[in-house]
């Protein structure tokens, strides 16, 4: 197999201190590097769908919620991990572009209900299914069974981390 910039950055580290192992670094390198360029790609390709990562990730949160597509503020920031602070700013700019609307929540007087409109699920539908069919050209350098090995993998170690929180 050819050799790559870990193996050339794992080589240095060997150089430098031999007693060290470094399988792992190796590892967590390529997965960092790989998560790295998918998410620029991605990044990129939202933008050009007039979507930045934030605004994406609440409209994917609401469509996924099923029908009506529609949550309250305090679900879409549980299910988000993220302050009702961080997510005001996010609906205003899905609000001006049409694909949000805030209503009143009829089963509390005082709270709002987000819910998305035919546009926002329109955008999220074609950004969801171009960023797969993008994530399915990354992934082609494997086989079906490579795929399911990596797969099973990947799951056993996020498992490790499933119930710590993301740091923002």
């Amino acid at each position: 197999m050819t050799e790559d910039a870990v193996d050339r950055i794992a080589a240095q580290w060997h150089r430098e201190l031999p007693d060290l192992e470094l399988d792992s670094m190796a590892l967590y390198g390529r997965l960092h590097r790989i998560s790295q360029k998918l998410g620029e790609r991605l990044h990129r390709l939202r933008l050009e769908q007039g979507l930045g990562r934030n605004e994406f990730d609440v409209l994917a949160t609401i469509r996924r919620s099923g029908e009506p597509y529609t949550l309250s503020p305090k679900e879409i920031s549980a299910a988000m991990m993220l302050s009702s602070g961080g997510l005001t700013g996010r609906l205003d700019k899905l609000e001006a572009a049409g694909y949000v609307e805030r209503l009143p929540d009829p089963g509390d007087r005082r709270g709002l209900k987000v819910r998305m409109t035919d546009l926002g699920r329109e955008v999220i539908e074609v950004a969801v299914r171009t960023g797969v069919d993008l994530q399915l050209e990354t992934l082609a350098v494997l086989s079906e069974r490579e795929r399911a090995q990596l797969g099973a993998l990947l799951k056993k170690l996020h498992l490790g981390f499933e119930d710590q929180p993301f740091e923002q």
